[in-house]
């Protein structure tokens, strides 16, 4: 069976992002994947300290929930990353997460001393994101970020949903089209992992 996660990384519980990923985690579901829903907002997780202990085995040596997330990412075979904008970047509980994955990356480089420009991913991640303001580069900062988050994990970002102009609580649920492509994209997103690795 097909493995995905689900990150909620708004710090709203019924924030916009949130209601995006349950549409898409519902669209993963019946397409026959099994989803595993991440909610950072519940979870105790310091931020990156940089004392670089995971240079030892390529697990971070910080005892909190990321231990958890830490041993949960290696066994999916996707992703779906839901976030907000702040400043033009991810929320501050999604960047925690992103940062204390460099324990993955350094296994990754490292340890394993994996060649950088990987063409080939094993996984696929899909990010869903939205912001209160319409600015033409609204998600570039954020997307970047994501994209070389799921290279660590040897993944590819296969698709993203942006939204743009939504900022109050549970507006994104005027919007049935964006709700129906977040379903969609969770259906797709099992339909290609079926289909292998994405160069």
């Amino acid at each position: 069976m097909t493995e995905i996660a689900a990150v909620y990384g708004s710090p709203r519980r019924k924030g916009n992002t949130s209601i995006l990923l349950e549409q898409a985690v519902a669209g993963a579901g019946d397409a026959g994947a099994h989803v595993t829903e991440i909610v950072l907002r519940d979870l105790k997780m310091s931020p990156c300290l940089e004392i670089y202990g995971c240079k030892k085995d390529g697990s971070c040596v910080i005892r909190d929930d990321f231990k958890t997330v830490e041993s949960l990412f290696p066994r999916m075979d996707g992703l779906i990353l839901a976030s907000p904008i702040f400043f033009y970047s991810v929320s501050a509980h999604t960047k925690i997460l992103m940062d204390r994955c460099n324990s993955l990356w350094v296994k990754k480089y490292w340890i394993e001393k994996k060649p950088f420009g990987q063409k080939h991913y094993p996984h696929k991640g899909l990010f869903i994101s939205v912001g209160s303001t319409r600015g033409k580069r609204l998600f570039d900062g954020a997307v970047l970020s994501v994209k070389y988050f799921m290279d660590a994990l040897d993944m590819k970002l296969w698709k993203t949903l942006l939204y743009r102009g939504i900022e109050t609580e549970g507006q994104i649920r005027e919007h049935s089209s964006a709700l129906q492509e977040a379903y969609d994209a969770g259906q797709d997103l099992v339909q290609a992992l079926a289909n292998g690795p994405l160069d």
